[in-house]
């Protein structure tokens, strides 16, 4: 699992997908958002713009990142 700190929250969960390097752009990430392939906290996500916060664990493509605000 990966730890992803953020200085402020909540973040939506597109740009965290976006500024990891997952996908290539952000309009990328919200088609796979919207087609349920993001997990949250073990849950499939098809909220675009869900906003994620500390602690919360998001799951894509085989990859484990862990969210922590700093």
């Amino acid at each position: 699992m990966r730890t992803v700190d953020i200085n402020k929250d909540p973040v939506e969960l597109y740009k965290i997908l976006k500024f990891e390097g997952l996908v290539s752009t952000g309009g990328e990430a919200k088609l796979l958002i919207g087609d349920g392939q993001v997990l949250v906290n073990g849950s499939v996500e098809t909220q675009r713009r869900k906003k994620i916060v500390d602690g919360d664990v998001i799951e894509f493509r085989g990859e484990r990142l862990e969210i922590r605000r700093v």
